[in-house]
């Protein structure tokens, strides 16, 4: 019986342990300055803000890297194809307009 309780207690301690570093990849652990330090009040919210918005558009921007026939494309196209989607949710769009 102890033998149980002391492999339940070291697989626990041992998830913990994983789950501390795989958040260490969280936004709010990234919120921190130049020289290393973390920040706080406003600056930290808005270091957490672009994070997550950095994480939201290149995650859907991968997802819409897909050919004409739905199948996902590789390489220079999936490059291309991200760049452009990040382009055009930045409000960019790099044509030039005709009208004035």
């Amino acid at each position: 019986m102890k033998k149980l309780l002391v492999a339940v207690f070291v697989s626990l301690f041992a998830m913990g342990a994983y789950a501390q570093t795989t958040s260490a990849d969280s936004c709010e652990a990234r919120a921190v300055s130049k020289d290393g330090k973390p920040l706080y009040g406003a600056a930290k919210a808005a270091s957490i803000k672009k994070c997550e918005q950095e994480k939201r558009s290149a995650t859907s921007c991968e997802a819409l890297a897909v050919s004409k026939d739905g199948k996902p494309l590789y390489g220079a196209a999936k490059a291309s194809s991200i760049k452009k989607c990040e382009q055009e949710r930045a409000g960019v769009t790099g044509k030039k307009s005709g009208k004035k």
